[in-house]
């Protein structure tokens, strides 16, 4: 039973499951988060923040980004493209996380990067939980006591133009 206001159904859309379930679809926005293995230090947040933020305009659209201590939360779109030829968004960030993960772990001589492979990503539904997710992501360096003002926080990324 269908009426009108049914959502359509997202183009090219598919599923596949690692240790967290994945679906990816055509011209969606993403939801991405990943949990930190221990505390990141200052250096290390900027690090990490700049290596994923080397992404935007290549091979994602970011439209916000924040690497706290504990985590990493990021609002992303993925540039249209043919399927066969567009990267898996989970490859793309694991790639950017394996980069920071190689420069962090020169310095520590840790066995391991400091953050967990695996990150959990959501397609985001609408514009009311596209609002709520940049909200959160915008007020969380206050949220979790990194910054008296989250605007002057110098790991967290709005883009201008962030829609869903």
């Amino acid at each position: 039973m269908s009426d009108s206001t049914s959502k359509k159904p997202w183009k090219n859309f598919s599923m596949w499951r690692g240790r967290l379930p994945h679906w990816r679809a055509d011209e969606v926005t993403y939801y991405l988060t990943f949990r930190h293995r221990r505390a990141l230090t200052d250096e290390e947040r900027t690090v990490l923040y700049n290596q994923i933020l080397r992404l935007d305009g290549r091979d994602l659209s970011i439209e916000s980004l924040c690497v706290l201590a504990e985590d990493t939360e990021l609002l992303v779109k993925q540039p249209s493209q043919q399927k066969s030829k567009r990267a898996d968004l989970s490859k793309i960030v694991e790639k950017a996380k394996a980069q920071a993960g190689k420069r962090i772990i020169s310095k520590t001589l840790e066995r391991f990067p400091p953050f967990y492979e695996e990150s959990y990503d959501r397609i985001v539904r609408d514009q009311a939980e596209f609002e709520e997710k940049l909200e959160a992501i915008m007020t969380s360096p206050e949220r979790v006591g990194l910054s008296q003002d989250a605007s002057q926080y110098h790991c967290l990324y709005i883009s201008t133009s962030a829609t869903l």
